[in-house]
């Protein structure tokens, strides 16, 4: 079993950054896949990023692959996501979900814990 919760969002401008953090319950941290979701009104959940147990692989949606930055700490029992150049685009609610399995997924169906969201919001 993992909890999740994230912190991080916020208001920012156009071609401004944040960096979402989101911290696990639990002493198996270091074997889930860890991904960021995001969710904009209106919009079905979309994948954004993961990366693997152990941070060597990591995969982007094609919208903000070279803007956003999926890193772990496995020590920290913490999973990133540094987003730079955002763009009013990206406002949406930010998830970040596990689950224990070999291979990254993009899939948000493939993923059980869940954390509880963070709304993003980027002004133009």
């Amino acid at each position: 079993q993992v909890q999740l919760v994230e912190s991080g969002g916020g208001l920012v401008q156009a071609w401004g950054s944040l960096r979402l953090s989101c911290a696990a319950s639990g002493r198996t941290f270091g074997s889930y896949v860890m991904g960021w979701f995001r969710q904009a009104p209106g919009k079905e959940r979309e994948f954004v990023a993961a990366i693997n147990w152990s941070g060597g692989n990591t995969y982007y949606a094609d919208s903000v692959k070279g803007r956003f930055t999926i890193s772990r700490d496995n020590a920290k029992n913490t999973v990133y996501l540094q987003m730079d150049r955002l763009t009013p685009e990206d406002t949406a609610v930010y998830f970040c979900a596990a689950e224990r399995m070999w291979h990254i997924s993009v899939f948000p169906r493939q993923y059980n814990y869940w954390g509880q969201g963070n709304q993003v919001t980027v002004s133009s």
